[in-house]
């Protein structure tokens, strides 16, 4: 087994339950930890061996483009595009934050961390 992480996908999105974040958007960051087989992959030295990394970035960004009001939603959304899309992955572990959040307070970021594995 092995892992391959993608850490601080930035994006501008805009999530949130209040108005005004639907319309002024926020900084965001995401932290992808995926756990697959990387045996062949470390001998071939092929990428249609291993997980591309750059398909990874995609999803990520693409699920971070549309609106959610929770950022456990999008997390969700990015871990079920993920296994439905990349089958050899295993295990995921997800990390979305918003940045500099709207709470009333001197706040860096809130982050939701989903960890799910493969039925």
């Amino acid at each position: 087994m092995g892992i391959i992480k993608l850490k601080n996908i930035r994006t501008f999105s805009f999530h949130g339950c209040l108005v005004e974040e639907s319309k002024i958007g926020s900084d965001y960051s995401v932290d992808l930890e995926i756990k697959t087989d990387l045996t062949t992959s470390c001998l071939s030295d092929d990428l249609k061996d291993t997980v591309d990394y750059v398909h990874l970035n995609k999803i990520v960004v693409e699920e971070m483009a549309i609106r959610s009001q929770l950022l456990e939603h999008v997390g969700k959304r990015i871990i079920n595009r993920v296994f439905k899309e990349i089958p050899q992955i295993t295990k995921v572990i997800l990390g979305v934050s918003k940045l500099n959040p709207p709470i009333g307070g001197d706040v860096e970021s809130v982050t939701i961390q989903l960890e799910e594995n493969r039925n």
